[in-house]
């Protein structure tokens, strides 16, 4: 009997590889979580490969985990040294993969390479992050570690059979870092896609009830890691310039190395009765209702690629404030679907204000912003799907 692992029903198995699963949360998280969902849904065999984590929880597929320790500037972040584990590359040899899908370059990148190499089966990466800024505040004390880093991260897509990239602006990251491969766009999808239903003023009403946010504030949301990266200290100049000027309550939601500095910097601003910060909210009901009952999703961040965050909050209704020139805010046009504005907290002051007594404009833009940024996961992965058997139908036959 053989010691490969097999399924009948759909031989061969959908290896998603990626650094971060739960209970680590992040927007490729969700999008692992997602891709993972769906095609089981689909009829496919899914098996993740991710770091160990010391919280343990039960999925109803596989799920292998390498050693792993914390990094102590990005916590709740760990990283995975395969190398230390000798049962992750036995495991990876005697198990059947159909096709590869990594969603990191770094050490579950590596296995996926090396599964590639080992079985003869197609890799695909989706280049998700800005991974130079990512390096460049964990190796702060050493940087010339950053450049070798690099180097590995383009060997790793270089060795992928596709590159895939959420949306048409992150090219020109990939072209920077070095890659000259060409690149195929996926969209990220949504899964808040189907939960407002009905007039979207009523549930928004309701919605600041079931979180207990005051009915006639400008409610302003923030949802994603608390890294300076993001922009957090921009908001937090912001609102001290309108607390005099605007009835607001600003909520952040996420976890990261900055939230202790970002708590101490709202005290010290005396903006403590204005803003909260509620930690991470894996209850997606919960965080749609938050979403929701927000008036504005404030996110001046050059960092992210293409954010989850802001189809979730125009999902629910609520445009987003984006950076001039950012990569996130090439599906928005300003006043359209969402808003623009230089990355200096005098500007998004006065945008914020102005949109306050204009609370007629951003329920407009709020419904254009619904009906050009919402995707359904399930679409997505069909999508996905389609692509993953045309790629292993020309892998097959080039053998």
């Amino acid at each position: 009997m053989s010691s490969i692992l097999t399924y009948p029903q759909d031989k061969g198995l959908y290896g998603i590889f990626n650094d971060s699963f739960p209970p680590i949360m992040d927007g490729v998280t969700l999008t692992v979580e997602n891709y993972v969902y769906w095609l089981m849904e689909k009829g496919r065999t899914p098996c993740v490969v991710t770091p160990w984590n010391p919280v343990r929880e039960h999925y109803p597929y596989s799920v292998m985990r390498f050693f792993s320790l914390p990094i102590r500037s990005r916590k709740p972040y760990r990283y995975g040294y395969p190398k230390l584990d000798p049962f992750i590359w036995w495991k990876l040899r005697k198990t059947d993969f159909k096709i590869l899908h990594s969603h990191c370059p770094f050490s579950s990148g590596r296995l996926a390479v090396y599964v590639k190499k080992h079985q003869n089966v197609p890799l695909i990466g989706t280049f998700h992050s800005k991974y130079r800024s990512d390096l460049e505040h964990s190796f702060k004390l050493f940087p010339w570690a950053v450049p070798i880093i690099m180097k590995r991260i383009l060997n790793f897509f270089n060795a992928c059979d596709e590159v895939w990239i959420p949306q048409a602006y992150v090219e020109e990251t990939v072209r920077e870092y070095g890659y000259k491969g060409p690149l195929t766009v996926v969209e990220n999808g949504n899964d808040f896609d189907s939960i407002l239903r009905g007039d979207a003023a009523d549930y928004k009403r309701e919605a600041r009830k079931r979180v207990g946010l005051p009915p006639d504030t400008l409610n302003l949301l923030f949802v994603g890691q608390h890294i300076w990266e993001k922009g957090i200290g921009v908001i937090v100049e912001a609102l001290e310039l309108l607390k005099e000027k605007v009835d607001f309550r600003m909520n952040f939601i996420g976890t990261g190395y900055a939230s202790s500095d970002l708590a101490r910097l709202i005290e010290r601003k005396g903006m403590a009765d204005k803003v909260k910060l509620y930690g991470v909210i894996t209850d997606r009901k919960l965080l749609s209702d938050f979403y929701a009952a927000s008036d504005l999703f404030i996110f001046p961040s050059f960092y992210d690629n293409a954010p989850l965050v802001v189809r979730e909050a125009a999902a629910m209704a609520t445009p987003s404030i984006l950076l001039e020139g950012s990569t996130a805010s090439e599906v928005v046009t300003d006043g359209k679907n969402g808003f623009l504005a230089k990355r200096e907290p005098q500007e998004f002051a006065r945008l914020i204000e102005s949109l306050s007594n204009d609370r007629g404009k951003i329920r407009t833009v709020a419904l254009e912003a619904r009906n050009t940024l919402v995707r359904s996961w399930e679409d997505v992965v069909d999508e996905v799907t389609d692509r993953y058997d045309s790629l292993i139908r020309r892998h097959n036959s080039s053998r």
